[in-house]
Order: structure tokens, then C-alpha cells, then sequence
């Protein structure tokens, strides 16, 4: 069957004009490290506190990574395939995949329930074969597992938002997570990229560099005006000081 993908690829920049015009000043700065906000990249040190991993399907994967990589505890994020039988499945050859978003987090900092709040609050999950504008199965609504603890959790929040509405069905599967197969690069971190700016102030990561680092999956949250305001605005905060510094440079030109 043919899927109909209707979602947007218009990558010009949607930060405020103010933003925009700071990143401009401080293009040329970030040659010199000590102008951008990463130096090297602070990944939290979790050697005592090893990590979890969540695993969720909502829509299309550009916006669903941008949603869970600004909380508190989430380490990374990782776009990829997953809920299917095809193996090694592909951006135009999906087979029965959905489109998902793996979590890595600090369970001891952000929970998998309230993960499964966010989820909830972040998509419909009584549209059916769909969410929003884009179309096909790839985005259906999928809960993954790791366990009996969580496949409980799921279930007790399925219900709970079900009693919200009785109106409609709530569609979300609740499925034990099989393999998660990583998206291909262009497709991760995807709304930090569409702001070149950002990415040149935080010193042009690898690829590879960049699909790990947390504070690019930071960022590809606050690049989509999805972070929750509180840390919206410590961003904002940053960019703010990287500019004091900027500044009285700029005037000797």
C-alpha cells in the first residue's frame, strides 16, 4: 500500500528574529572555542547511575526526538524503526515499522512514567493511521516495553487518558520492544539541523559525534520550540551571555 507523506521539508529557520541575528554576530566567533556554548560536549557522568532506555512511537520521528530531548535525565535520543518484521528497514523502505524514538534517560532524575506523560501530551493517540497531517501506518501510536513493570505502567496510563474522553478509542499499542534499528544520519537531531547556526555554535560535530551528544539533543528540542519554558529560557540565557562576550569584539570592526 501506498503511504502518502505530507509533513513538511521547508528547513528555513523559524527562531525568533532576534535569535537568528545573534547567531549571525557569532558565526564568526565560534572558530575560537571559547565563543560557542560547547567546549567539549558535558555528558552527564552516569557510571554509578547506569542509564534506561525508552523506546516510543507518535508521529513522525523529526518532531517526536525534539519532544523528550530537553527533560531533565534524558541523556540522548536516537531516531530509528521499530514494532515490525522487516529487518534493516529503511526511510522509503519501512515494511511494517513505525517511526520512533529511542530514549536513553537517568531513572533516578526522570522516571519512565513520567516519560509516559509526556508521551501522552505530545500526540493524539486517537487518530487513527496518522497523526496530524502526515498519513500511514509508519505513524501510529506504539507504547515499547521492557518488561512486566512497564508494560503495567502502560496500561494503567493507557486507561487513565482512555477515561478522559469516552467518545473515541485511545489507538496506542502496548508492544515488548524487538530490535530498534537506528534511523539513517540525515534524519536524526533533524530540527537542530534546520538551523545551521546552531550547529556551527556548538563547533560542527561529526555526525556520529552529533547523533550521541546530549546537548545537540538539547538542542534539537529548544530548535523546535519544545522544551519545557524553564529551559527554553536557560538556553535563551546562554546564547545571551555568549553575545556580552561578542559584542565589544563586533564594535572593533
Amino acid at each position: 500500500m501506498a503511504l502518502v507523506r505530507t509533513r513538511s521539508t521547508d528547513v528555513s529557520p523559524s527562531l525568533p528574529l532576534l535569535l537568528q541575528l545573534t547567531f549571525a554576530l557569532l558565526f564568526v566567533f565560534c572558530a575560537d572555542k571559547g565563543w560557542c556554548i560547547r567546549v567539549p560536549d558535558q555528558v552527564p557522568n552516569t557510571a554509578d547511575r547506569p542509564l534506561k532506555t525508552a523506546v516510543f512511537a507518535l508521529g513522525c520521528f523529526w518532531r517526536s526526538e525534539a519532544v523528550f530531548g530537553c527533560l531533565n535525565g534524558v541523556v540522548r535520543t536516537t531516531v530509528g524503526y521499530a514494532g515490525g518484521s522487516k529487518v534493516n528497514p529503511e526511510y522509503r523502505s519501512l515494511g511494517d515499522h513505525a517511526e520512533a524514538v529511542q530514549v536513553e534517560y537517568d531513572p533516578t532524575v526522570i522516571t519512565f512514567k513520567q516519560l509516559l506523560d509526556v508521551f501522552w501530551s505530545s500526540h493524539d493517540p486517537r487518530q487513527v493511521f496518522g497523526q496530524g497531517p502526515d498519513v500511514g501506518n509508519q505513524y501510529r501510536s506504539i507504547i515499547f516495553t521492557n518488561g512486566t513493570e512497564e508494560s503495567r505502567l502502560a496500561s494503567v496510563s493507557k486507561e487513565r487518558e482512555q477515561t478522559k474522553s469516552r467518545s473515541s478509542i485511545v489507538t496506542t499499542q502496548i508492544r515488548q520492544l524487538g530490535t530498534f534499528y537506528p534511523a539513517e544520519p540525515e534524519h536524526q537531531k533533524f530540527e537542530l539541523k534546520r538551523h545551521p547556526l546552531l550547529l556551527q555554535l556548538i563547533g560542527n560535530l561529526p555526525e556520529e559525534e552529533l547523533e550521541r551528544s546530549s546537548l545537540a539533543s538539547k538542542l534539537n528540542g529548544f530548535a523546535a520550540e519544545l522544551c519545557p519554558l524553564r529551559i527554553q529560557k536557560q538556553i535563551d540565557l546562554k546564547i545571551n551571555e555568549i553575545m556580552k562576550k561578542a559584542w565589544p569584539a563586533l564594535k572593533d570592526i
